[in-house]
C-alpha cells in the first residue's frame, strides 16, 4: 500500500538550487570550506567549473572537474558541472535561485558586491549568497597557490593532498 501524503494535493516545493561558479584552478581548502557550508543551506549545490580567459589555467576544465568530483564525493547534494560565459546565464539554465560567492577579505567583498549588483540587474530572480571563508583559509587563493608551487614552495597546507600531488606532477612536466 502506498504511503499517503500528509497534505493531499499540496505540491512539493521546488528544490533550492545554488551555483558556486569559479575557475577552481586549483581547488583549495578555502573553496571546499565554502562548498561544505553552502551545501548545508541549499537542497542542491552545483559547483560550476568555468573558463576564465583572463587567467592561464594550470589544469584543463576536465582535470578540474575530476578533482572537484573526487573531493565532493562525500556530499550527496553537490554536483560538478562546467560552463562558459556568464554565471548568471548558467544559473538561470539550471533553475538556480542563488549564486554562492566565497569571501576572504574586505577587497573580495567590494568586488563581489559589485558583481552581485550586476548579476541582479541581469536576473532579478537570482540572489547572491556570500559565505565568508573560515579564518584559517582567508589567505589562500588559487593564484597564490600556483605562484608558490611554481617556485617550489610547499602547498600542502593550502590544498588537499590529491591536488598537491597533481600540482607537483604538473610542475615536474613543465
Amino acid at each position: 500500500m502506498a504511503a499517503r501524503s500528509s497534505q493531499p494535493g499540496k505540491k512539493k516545493p521546488e528544490p533550492r538550487i545554488g551555483i558556486y561558479a569559479g575557475s577552481f584552478d586549483p581547488v583549495t581548502y578555502g573553496h571546499l570550506d565554502v562548498i561544505r557550508r553552502a551545501a548545508k543551506i541549499l537542497d542542491r549545490l552545483v559547483v560550476a567549473v568555468g573558463i576564465n580567459q583572463a587567467k592561464p589555467p594550470m589544469f584543463t576544465v576536465a582535470e578540474r572537474m575530476e578533482m572537484m568530483r573526487d573531493l565532493c564525493k562525500d556530499m550527496p547534494n553537490v554536483e560538478v558541472d562546467s560552463f562558459s560565459g556568464l554565471a548568471v546565464s548558467f544559473a538561470t539554465q539550471r533553475g538556480a535561485i542563488a549564486l554562492v560567492r566565497g569571501l576572504r577579505t574586505e577587497m573580495d567583498f567590494v568586488y563581489e558586491m559589485q558583481m552581485a549588483l550586476m548579476n541582479r540587474s541581469l536576473s532579478s530572480d537570482l540572489e547572491t549568497i556570500f559565505i565568508p571563508t573560515s579564518q584559517a583559509y582567508g589567505h589562500i587563493s588559487s593564484t597564490l597557490v600556483k605562484e608558490v608551487a611554481t617556485w617550489g614552495g610547499d602547498v600542502s597546507s593550502l590544498v588537499p593532498p590529491t591536488v598537491a600531488r597533481r600540482i607537483a606532477e604538473r610542475n615536474r612536466k613543465v
